[in-house]
């Protein structure tokens, strides 16, 4: 490494040494000081109001300046309501179980052994997340109430907003008595800086990238420490021939446009061609503001269907833009979402209830939904609290990662002198 390389990890390592401290330190909080903890931070973002929309300023005209999407914006924007609803989101996090120390199971050998099976903390989080500051507050409030220590590295371009976020939040940390570094920011915008805390095995035990696929697979393909991946959301919803298509119109408007920079937004619509001709003009009209790329048969139903490409389909636009295929009953239809999917949220429409158990068991996403809007694809909306992410691999967690999915376990073995034979 260069002179420069090497003044950078020494950096991530001396946050990283401070946040196995704090971790070390949060092995005997209480579930009180915890709670306590977050509550004074709800209430420091609350006091700082005025000071943290003044930071996002400055991290939007700079994304303006960079010419940065409208969606993309949106994401990064603070107002007086989300701050609000940031708090919100710590207060609710406080209300909700403490998942360290759980019992998962209990044995009882012939010998006499006890032994037990109790969740625990995993130690140090590093999330490495994009524009949108309120996911640095959520993951800390997840990480802290679950007994991890976090550092953060959010995108250049909220580090105004995160530097003030983690400020109120290491200060409602001091005020409950728990270790401040237990939440951390990397303050540095050097990308050299997330290549050193990926390589950071001495202190950080988890890597939770949150973002785009590129961040994604950066993190994947350097990362030495083990990692949680969260891809983007190629979301789809097919409507079966059966489905109730005046209900489906208004989740399929609500699925790609109630909020256009989120993940579970749908990005591809997948239509059975016995009611596509049906329902397409309808959805037209009905989502003027958006652009419709299709296949050759979605634009011989409506001239206002533009061509797609062979990548629309497999795009997460997070915009006013919605892939369609039409396709031959529910076969092609499975077919087409397995092959474009990203594994993270799809959905099907249908009244019929065999048709949509078997798209829910044959469709192999974290989250596979009936009848519903992809937007629902939230931890808050699964009564987990805020998330931390969307877990789009199979392994040790899937889906929305709350609490319990940010714990691991050990094994507590009571004796009375036992020897083995």
């Amino acid at each position: 490494m260069s002179t420069l390389d090497k003044k950078i990890e020494a950096y991530v390592d001396e946050l990283g040494a401070r946040a196995k401290a704090a971790a070390q330190g949060l092995l005997t909080a209480t579930t009180e000081q915890k709670n306590d903890a977050l509550r004074k931070s709800a209430a420091n973002l609350r006091a700082a109001t005025k000071e943290l929309i003044a930071a996002n300023e400055k991290d939007v005209a700079y994304a303006k300046e960079a010419g940065k999407p409208d969606s993309f914006i949106d994401r990064l924007m603070l107002n007086e309501e989300r701050i609000e609803g940031m708090a919100k989101a710590l207060e609710d996090i406080a209300e909700l179980p403490d998942p360290v120390g759980r019992q998962l199971a209990q044995f009882d050998r012939p010998n006499g052994l006890r032994i037990e099976r109790v969740a625990v903390p995993l130690g140090v989080i590093g999330m490495i997340y994009e524009s949108r500051p309120n996911v640095g507050s959520d993951a800390s409030a997840l990480c802290l109430k679950s007994g991890n220590a976090v550092i953060l590295r959010g995108g250049s371009d909220s580090q105004h907003s995160t530097k003030v976020i983690v400020e109120c939040l290491a200060k409602g940390l001091k005020e409950a008595g728990l270790p401040e570094h237990a939440v951390q920011t990397i303050g540095i915008p050097d990308r050299q800086a997330v290549t050193a805390l990926l390589r950071c095995t001495k202190y950080v035990d988890l890597v939770i990238p949150r973002g785009g696929r590129g961040l994604v697979e950066l993190v994947r393909d350097q990362a030495a420490v083990p990692t949680l991946l969260h891809l983007d959301g190629n979301c789809h919803i097919y409507v079966h021939e059966s489905a109730d298509l005046n209900k489906a119109k208004d989740v399929i408007r609500n699925a790609k446009l109630r909020r256009l920079g989120v993940c579970g937004a749908t990005e591809s619509l997948v239509l059975d061609k016995a009611i596509a001709g049906d329902i397409l003009p309808k959805l037209l009209d009905n989502m003027p503001e958006c652009e419709f790329r299709g296949d050759a048969a979605a634009q011989a139903i409506d001239p206002r269907v533009i061509a797609a490409s062979e990548e629309d389909f497999d795009t997460e636009f997070l915009d006013a833009i919605l892939s369609v295929k039409v396709v031959e009953g529910i076969d092609e239809g499975i077919a087409h979402v397995k092959a474009h999917s990203s594994a993270h949220t799809d959905s099907i429409r249908a009244e019929d209830e065999a048709a949509a158990h078997r798209f829910q068991q044959e469709v192999d996403s974290a989250i596979v939904m009936h009848n519903a809007s992809t937007q629902f694809a939230d931890g808050g909306e699964f009564g987990m609290g805020a998330e931390i992410g969307i877990a789009t691999g199979k392994m040790h967690a899937r889906g929305p990662v709350g609490l319990e999915q940010l714990t691991s376990f050990k094994y507590l073995v009571h004796g009375s002198g036992q020897t083995r034979p």
